[in-house]
Formats: C-alpha cells, structure tokens, sequence
C-alpha cells in the first residue's frame, strides 16, 4: 500500500516543503495538497520546491477542479512539472467544493469535468485535443514519454460510474469501511462494464489520522476533536446528494446521509481546519467511521481491512495539531507493519 500526505498551503510555503521532505523520509510516497486559491496560496508553485526537494515524491491537488484555471493552462502546468522533474504528478480533480463556492460560483458538473479528464490527460501526455469549438492543439515541447494520469474524486452514483469508466483513478475522501467497499465495488463495476480492466483504477482513501498513546476516554476525545472537522468537509458533498437524490433513496447509501439531519450550514472561512464551528452535526461514531484514530495498532488494523477492500493508497489528511507526530509514527511504526 502506498501512503501519502495531505496538507494545506497555508504560509509559509517553506513549512509545507519541510513536511513533504520529512514524510519521504519517512517512507510516504505521495504529497497532495487543497487547491482552493482564496482560501490558501497556489500549489502548482509549492509542487516546484516540494519536487526539487525530494527524490521520487509524486505531488497533485486533492483536488483540482476544471473551473478555476483553463484546461490548456492546468495541462501546461502539470506537464511542465513533469518535464523539470520526471513523471512525477498526478492530476486529482473533482467538482471544486471551496474553490468555486468560495469565488461566487457552482461546483462543476460532470459532463463539465468529463470533458477537461480528457483534453487534460491527453495534453499532459503529448497528445491532441479539442478545447472546444474544433480548435485542437498539443504542446510541441512534451518529449517522449511523459504521461499524467487523472484520479477523479467522488461520492455519488453517477460520479462513481463515470470514475470506473473514464477517470485513472479513485480518490474517496473517507475511511469507513463499508462505504469503501460499496463504492469502491461501484467503481470497478463501472470500469468492467466500459470494457476496462479494473485493476487500472488506483483506488486512493483519504481522511484525518490521528494517534493517540492509548485508547483512554480522554485520548480518544482529544484526536476526535481535532478530526471532527472533517465531517463537516464530507458533509458539504454529501448535501449536495441528498438535494439530488432524496433524504432516502435506494441511489445513496444511507449510511452515508444519515449523519447530515441536523447540519444547518457551512462557513469555509474554517473549511478543513480543526476550530471548525459547523461540525456540531458530526457524532463522535462518524468521527471514528471517517477517519483512522486510536493507538497504532487500531490505525494497523483499519489499514490492512482498506488494503482488503482493494485500496492501494492511504492519504492521510494532517490538519490536526499533531502534524510532525503522525508523519513519524506512521513512518516508523505503521506503515513498515502494513506492508510487512
């Protein structure tokens, strides 16, 4: 199983380049980041430094999305990346939660990201494609070889078959099981029915780790609160289904909606941060269902049941107080035990 981390580009940069370096160190293979660019600073110029500063770290947005920047730009971006420092991204992209409704705007639909999946991917790769109007371009400067695969995030039914059918990879941003295995079966059901093997959909979970020294009632609370934000951020999605599908449809899993009833609303002025005041919704069992907390041995245990269920990659969200603490234990303890 590989492991990434995931953070946010809160100044200084410098401190986001610090813990990538330190979690390769450590043995994490991927570095992700937010891309919400009110919110927090530009990623793609943080992805430069992370990237001159580390080995073989392969670096992408969790997410990206295909309304802030034009295609041809995004293209141009990640392949530039590529270009400096080897094929060393991955292009995670998705509806743009924060970043289009921090800017005033709607979250993209799928048609909209379906079509960027392609011209994205193509361009990274050196190929052709439309941009729309029969205007077609590539960028003669892409050598031979480059490749940029594209992992689309999702949660609901349709996102879900189009991910199988189209995208290089799964991103699902929590760690409960069975959600996991249920959607994660959509996917790869999906990918069979378009004619695909599905064993090429990289199936990534990502969500808040959190170790505590013990499993004592006072540890346990001190690591849910500082994760509990995170079902606020799913809860976000996860409002946008039942508003699509129903309080109780047969399309969405409830143990999926369930959790939302008395969610009142949402400032992203506290989107992914651990003091965020709109998370009174989310129960102490979601916290546990979502994220991965608990002595090393219970985040072992969870782990080794996800690599079961198919995933190949454990991103873990740092947006806890215990940043540096999580990049060392899951190097020198969790991690070498998941993939003994």
């Amino acid at each position: 199983m590989d492991f990434g981390l995931v953070l946010q580009t809160d100044p200084p940069a410098s401190g986001v380049v610090d813990l990538m370096k330190r979690a390769e160190a450590e043995g994490f293979t991927y570095g992700w980041t937010f891309d919400s660019v009110v919110l927090w600073q530009e990623p793609f110029v943080i992805y430069s430094q992370i990237l001159s500063s580390t080995s073989a770290l392969k670096v992408g947005p969790m997410v990206t999305n295909p309304g802030t920047r034009t295609w041809e730009v995004t293209a141009s971006t990640f392949a530039t990346l590529n270009d400096m420092f080897g094929n060393r991204t991955v292009c995670g992209i998705g509806r743009g939660d924060s970043a289009m409704r921090v800017a005033g705007r709607k979250p993209n639909t799928l048609a909209h990201i379906s079509e960027a999946m392609k011209v994205i991917r193509s361009l990274g790769g050196g190929g052709e494609a439309d941009l729309g109007g029969g205007t077609v371009i590539r960028f003669p400067w892409v050598r031979p070889g480059a490749e940029l695969p594209v992992w689309m995030a999702a949660y609901g039914p349709k996102a879900l078959k189009m991910t199988g059918e189209e995208a290089d990879g799964f991103i699902l941003q929590l760690a409960d099981l069975y959600l996991t295995e249920y959607m994660v079966k959509a996917v790869k059901d999906a990918a069979v029915a378009a004619g695909r093997d599905p064993s090429e959909v990289t199936i990534c979970v990502a969500a808040p780790a959190y170790v505590t020294e013990d499993d004592s009632p006072g540890a346990l609370a001190h690591a849910r609160e500082q994760c509990r934000w995170f079902g606020g951020m799913v809860g976000n999605h996860v409002a946008d289904l039942v508003a699509r599908y129903g309080e109780h449809s047969a399309a969405v899993p409830e143990e999926l909606t369930d959790y939302i009833k008395s969610r009142e609303g949402y400032d992203y002025t506290h989107h992914g941060r651990s003091d965020n005041p709109d998370t009174g919704f989310v129960s102490d069992e979601i916290v546990d269902r979502f994220c991965v907390i608990g002595p090393v041995e219970r985040h072992i245990e969870k782990l080794r049941a996800l690599r079961e269920l198919g995933v190949d990659q454990f991103a873990v969200y740092a947006m806890h107080d215990a940043k540096e603490k999580v990049i060392e234990q899951y190097g020198r303890e969790v991690i070498p035990a998941v993939n003994a």
